[in-house]
């Protein structure tokens, strides 16, 4: 297992809740989800809409900033490529910024959130709790979870990068766990 937990982190058998800002709630009677930005097409969806498209389950492990690490989560959801399918990012298009319901944004490559993204509704066999994101959270493995954002309504894609929520407030833009990309390198020193 120790080829599987990032260095700086410990295995933990919970997931914890971890949120800044008080859990947002979520009427699916007006829940409306949007593709936007540097697309061919935008896409608005509503939760029963949503749920029609093709889901796809992946098992992956999920790293915290805070340094515990959960392994072989199960997700189930709506692959990125799917989702793309809907809107044909423009060529111009290079990143994406993820929203959130209460204001939270969270930036990536747009080839990061390709190879890997899920738009997930459904963790180990489960609906996500309230707590970790329902009805909607955003996955990418290779991140720490500050990327996997919570309460997902919206998908935004840009030519160029820019910070999200957290990024603005310090944390590492790429938040690669195994190279501990926690914090900005001029403030761990």
């Amino acid at each position: 297992m120790g080829d599987r937990v990032p260095p700086g982190q410990f295995l933990s058998n919970k997931f914890p809740v971890l949120t800044y800002g008080s859990t947002p709630k979520v009427d699916l009677d007006t829940w409306k989800f949007r593709v936007f930005g540097l697309v061919e097409q935008e896409v608005e969806l509503t939760w029963d809409q949503f749920t029609k498209l093709t889901w796809t389950t992946v098992t992956a492990d999920f790293h915290c900033v805070t340094q515990w690490s959960s392994l072989d989560n199960t997700w189930e959801g709506v692959t990125f490529p799917d989702l793309m399918t809907l809107a044909q990012p423009k060529p111009e298009a290079k990143f994406v910024m993820a929203h959130c319901f209460g204001g939270y944004t969270t930036n990536l490559p747009l080839e990061v959130a390709m190879e890997e993204g899920l738009l997930t509704h459904k963790q180990d066999g489960e609906p996500l709790g309230e707590g970790h994101g329902w009805p909607l959270r955003l996955i990418i493995p290779s991140r720490y979870g500050w990327k996997s954002a919570k309460w997902l309504n919206g998908i935004e894609l840009i030519a160029e990068d820019a910070p999200g929520f957290w990024e603005q407030r310090g944390y590492n833009n790429n938040a690669d766990p195994w190279k501990e990309e926690r914090f900005w390198p001029e403030l761990t020193h």
